[in-house]
């Protein structure tokens, strides 16, 4: 990834770059002072992937130089600031940004905030060359023929940004949960879910596990195989997550992603335990982890829904 600091603080944008240096997570290829010293043309000339940019600068302040950037620059945007005022933030999202950090920054969130938007930035390219063959075969541009979006096809765009949100999305486990949001999709096609007739998890799993293996491999050992490699994947996903969330909110308590997600989708008090041992520079372990599986799996069904 190429990276392009804009902070005044010049300590800020060293220690910035020591850090994408020290994780190898690219290269800084340009640096500013405000907002004035960046536009469309410097960030495709640099071939930038990622900008990081302060709030509140001088001559031309983060939010200004975000707006004036909507039309000309499509890589991903990480804002950084000491404001916790939840209406100037929710602005800077409005202008486009995909994550935002509150100074004094923790190397723990950066690291992990650069990564997963790496990740989401890695696939949206995949999802624009497929899009680009697609144009080729059929001689024409998909913007000129709409294509029907399907219940399926929201569920998992919704369920890929949720997971993006989440911390999740560079973890193996996340395609299984793709798969079991299309699973839940098709049941609620067929009828309405509530909790009482929620599919169980074995239900889920197994049905899952037999769509991976296919048509073709239906033996009971090997699908019981599948269905215990697949919850593997999911729990680490979902430790994934909940990691993420602890990492954010070791930082900032106010943070509006970890008040939005750190409840909502993990049990707070395995979160909280987690926060403990970051902030005791312990190492967390799965094993140790409570985890709700199908709590887990049933609201990142209903808030996909919510976002189709």
């Amino acid at each position: 990834m190429r990276f392009f600091i804009v902070d005044d603080d010049a300590a800020i944008r060293s220690m910035l770059a020591e850090i994408i240096e020290d994780y190898d997570l690219g290269e800084v290829v340009g640096e500013g002072e405000n907002g004035s010293m960046v536009d469309g043309a410097i960030l495709s000339m640099r071939a930038v992937d990622i900008l990081i940019i302060d709030l509140l600068m001088p001559v031309k302040d983060g939010i200004e130089a975000v707006a004036d950037l909507k039309d000309s620059y499509t890589g991903g945007i990480i804002m950084l600031s000491q404001v916790e005022d939840k209406e100037l933030i929710g602005n800077a999202y409005t202008k486009g940004i995909k994550y935002y950090i509150t100074k004094p920054i923790n190397r723990l969130e950066l690291v992990s905030v650069i990564r997963n938007l790496t990740e989401h930035l890695r696939l949206q390219k995949v999802i624009n060359f497929i899009e680009r063959d697609l144009n080729i075969l059929q001689g024409t541009k998909i913007s000129t023929v709409p294509i029907p979006a399907t219940p399926d096809s929201n569920i998992i765009t919704s369920g890929q940004y949720l997971l993006t949100e989440l911390g999740m999305v560079g973890e193996s486990g996340s395609k299984d949960i793709l798969d079991i949001l299309e699973f839940l999709s098709k049941c609620e096609a067929e009828h309405s879910l509530s909790n009482n007739d929620f599919p169980s998890l074995k239900d889920i799993f197994i049905n899952v596990a037999q769509k991976q293996l296919g048509a073709a491999s239906q033996d009971d050992k090997e699908v019981s195989k599948r269905v215990k490699s697949l919850e593997q994947r999911v729990r680490r996903a979902i430790f994934q997550g909940m990691m993420h969330m602890a990492s954010i909110g070791v930082t900032d308590y106010t943070n509006p992603r970890f008040e939005e997600y750190a409840v909502r989708f993990f049990d707070f008090q395995e979160v909280r335990r987690i926060m403990r041992e970051l902030e005791e520079n312990d190492k967390p372990s799965i094993s140790n982890t409570r985890i709700n599986l199908k709590r887990f799996l049933k609201v990142v069904y209903l808030e996909a829904k919510k976002r189709q």
